[in-house]
């Protein structure tokens, strides 16, 4: 279970990435997609930083991931400016799919075909 204080650093890490993923220049990184930090997992002695990542809108994933890495020294070295940490963790960066799954089992239940049940007779 994680400490207090690397809840806090997760979170704070989680928040400048959030802001400098959008200044990223590299055009594999940006396709006209929206970028969300999702989650953000850091190791103890803070020297790797697993961010997973939402993409809203269509996305080469293979070339995504490629800016990804180009642009992880520029990203670390702007979080080791934004937060005073013993270490600037490395990043490694995941694909998040949890809400395009979300999204996927919603459109399969709403494909059901299941009667509603009346209300008002279950009252009486």
């Amino acid at each position: 279970m994680a400490s207090n204080k690397l809840n806090r650093t997760n979170e704070d890490i989680k928040f400048v990435l959030s802001r400098l993923l959008p200044q990223v220049k590299d055009p594999r990184v940006n396709q006209g997609g929206m970028i969300s930090v999702t989650r953000v997992d850091t190791t103890g002695d803070l020297r790797y930083c697993k961010v997973w990542l939402s993409v809203l809108g269509e996305l080469n994933e293979k070339e995504f991931k490629k800016g990804l890495k180009s642009a992880a020294p520029w990203l670390r070295r702007e979080l080791g400016g934004a937060l005073s940490l013993r270490y600037t963790p490395e990043l490694i960066f995941e694909l998040d799919r949890s809400i395009e799954q979300g999204a996927y089992i919603s459109s399969l239940i709403e494909k059901l075909d299941i009667p509603k049940e009346e209300a008002a007779d279950d009252a009486e």
